[in-house]
């Protein structure tokens, strides 16, 4: 499970070295949370999902200032629409469902998810939102219907919906507890990403 190191892997210098960090340190932990969290999904909803846990094979000077993995239905990638994250800043974990890089049905997924907004709102007041999944700022869910108004209408724009745990959280210190929690936040997330996967 994430601990001190994990968080700490971000001060190490130098796009190799902190690669290495990331593969050792929470890598391991992203695959045994995903695995999880794949066959509770397939499970729930009798579709086969699949785990991507991110590389940033791209990079090629800067190292990441985040780290994530996705699980999706998608065999070859998981951008091309909603799935669920879970990934790590220096500040924080976090666990989202996640519509972002201008999936084809962006507007629609929008439509969707503000139809929902009551149920959205009816969430446990510690979920927030992100804009931005390259930015590391969340916001409360009284800023969802803005946020979800501008994906539907700006093509750039992104929405995440989920939870965040803190560095300092006490959950880290009980490795069991913290894996619950974390499941638990895509339990809640799951009747939405149903709504945005229906098919017609």
């Amino acid at each position: 499970m994430f601990e001190e190191s994990s968080f700490d892997v971000f001060q190490v210098p130098g796009l190799e070295a902190r690669m290495a960090a990331i593969r050792s340190e929470i890598q391991p932990v992203f695959q045994q949370i995903g695995e999880a969290l794949v066959r509770e999904l397939e499970t729930a909803l009798d579709r086969t999902f699949y785990l991507h846990i991110a590389q940033h094979r791209r990079r090629s000077v800067h190292p990441p200032e985040n780290t994530w993995a996705a699980v999706g239905e998608g065999k070859r990638g998981y951008k091309m629409a909603p799935h669920f994250q879970i990934g790590i800043w220096p500040e924080y974990v976090f666990m989202w469902l996640s519509i972002i890089d201008q999936p084809k049905g962006q507007k629609s997924y929008a439509e969707t998810l503000l139809a929902a907004l009551p149920e959205i709102k009816a969430l446990p007041q510690d979920f927030v939102i992100n804009k931005d999944h390259t930015t590391a700022p969340y916001f409360p869910l009284s800023e969802a219907k803005p946020a979800l108004e501008r994906l539907a209408s700006v093509k750039k724009s992104e929405f995440q919906l989920g939870r965040v745990i803190p560095r300092e959280s006490t959950l880290w210190q009980n490795p069991e507890n913290a894996q619950e929690e974390i499941l638990a936040t895509y339990r809640q997330l799951l009747p939405f990403y149903e709504l945005l996967t229906k098919k017609s």
